[in-house]
């Protein structure tokens, strides 16, 4: 919903540059300038993304809806960008085919999260190598597939037209002209020069960010930096570039392991929501598929413990670490609070929280094995 008066001011305001864009569209004309051009497509734009102030606070949802997730442990949330990273050869791409798939409908999940199938196509910007990416894509469809592909799928080879650094509203522009609601950038290194510099970082944000504002979802392949004695990276500033590239997005998700590897780490850096994992991720390089074979499951272990555990003792199974960090206790503790809310586990006994700073606590019991005490 517009705010007529003001867009029709917005409308009438002259620009940077002082040009007065008109109140219609025009066509095009030998004499305009690009930057004449570009003030028009800014000013018409700003006037269809104004929102009266309650409708934007408190019409929408209170958690954030799962592009990809369950249970508020969310990877990709709607109209908030993901960024999958990891250094070469880790299955980024791989990942990425799944989640292209996903959107086209034609899986309905992802590394055992479901995932939401777009109304729109799909807009691929097969920047890096787009031959290696039309091959892991190809393992995942076969000729009965044809006509979904056809239909929702729009590829771009190569580069795109322009820096999307250097003109961000290239990129919604191109997601309209293909009719996307979702758009995959593999990756940022190919679509903007120069990742290290922070006007750089800030335009491609501002890039990624106008899609999502226009209700174009977005997904970007990335690289980090190399780890200090092959190190996995553990904040958000190992990833390389500008700190602006990574702190528009709403969800950061590294892989991490050795070129080729078929077991690699999934470690979520930045969440929406509730964090996901650490998993152990098994590719299937035939297949073009991925399965979590060994991601620390809180259920599972309170089940296998008949004497239930304590937020310290579910830390330390889980980052197999003697002294897990406060903040490694603090997950855990959500976890564990998490399936209580459910209705999975339930405590035992009172006492410290057993969170950051204690050893003793709390005793958290899955609910079958406390129904089956009591019985006893």
């Amino acid at each position: 919903m517009m705010v007529p008066d003001l867009a029709g001011r917005l409308h009438a305001a002259p620009t940077a540059n002082g040009h007065t864009p008109p109140t219609g569209a025009r066509p095009s004309s030998s004499n305009s300038s690009p930057a004449d051009d570009q003030a028009e497509v800014v000013a018409a734009a700003a006037t269809l993304r104004l929102r009266p102030g309650g409708t934007f606070l408190l019409d929408g949802p209170t958690t954030p809806p799962a592009l990809w997730g369950r249970d508020g442990q969310v990877l990709w949330a709607r109209d908030e960008s993901i960024i999958l990273c990891g250094p070469a050869g880790v299955g980024k791409t791989t990942i990425e085919g799944q989640m292209i798939m996903g959107r086209l409908g034609l899986r309905s999940e992802v590394l055992g999260y479901p995932i939401e199938p777009g109304a729109g196509k799909v807009l691929l910007l097969a920047c890096d190598r787009p031959a290696q990416i039309r091959r892991a894509l190809a393992r995942l469809v076969t000729e009965a597939d044809r006509q979904v592909l056809d239909d929702r799928l729009v590829v771009w080879p190569g580069p795109p037209p322009k820096d999307l650094a250097a003109m961000p509203e290239l990129l919604v522009h191109l997601a309209r002209a293909a009719g996307a609601d979702t758009v995959f950038l593999d990756s940022l290194k190919d679509v903007a020069i120069g990742l290290s510099d922070d006007a750089v970082g800030a335009g491609l944000n501002r890039a990624m960010q106008a899609c999502v504002a226009e209700g174009v979802q977005v997904a970007a392949l990335h690289h980090q930096r190399k780890g200090v004695g092959g190190a996995r990276p553990k904040t958000l500033e190992d990833l390389y570039g500008s700190t602006w590239i990574a702190a528009g997005a709403g969800s950061v998700v590294l892989l991490w392991g050795q070129a080729g590897d078929p077991i690699v780490e999934l470690v979520h850096l930045k969440q929406p929501a509730e964090e996901v994992g650490p998993l152990k991720i098994e590719h299937d390089h035939h297949a073009g598929v991925s399965t979590v074979t060994r991601g620390f499951d809180v259920l599972r272990y309170l089940t296998l413990r008949s004497g239930g555990a304590t937020t310290i003792g579910v830390a330390r199974a889980m980052f197999e670490r003697t002294e897990p960090t406060d903040a490694q206790r603090a997950k855990a503790r959500r976890q564990l609070d998490r399936l209580v809310r459910e209705g999975l586990a339930t405590t035992l006994s009172g006492g410290a929280s057993g969170g950051a700073g204690g050893t003793s606590g709390t005793v958290f019991v899955a609910v079958d094995l406390a129904r089956r005490e009591q019985v006893g």
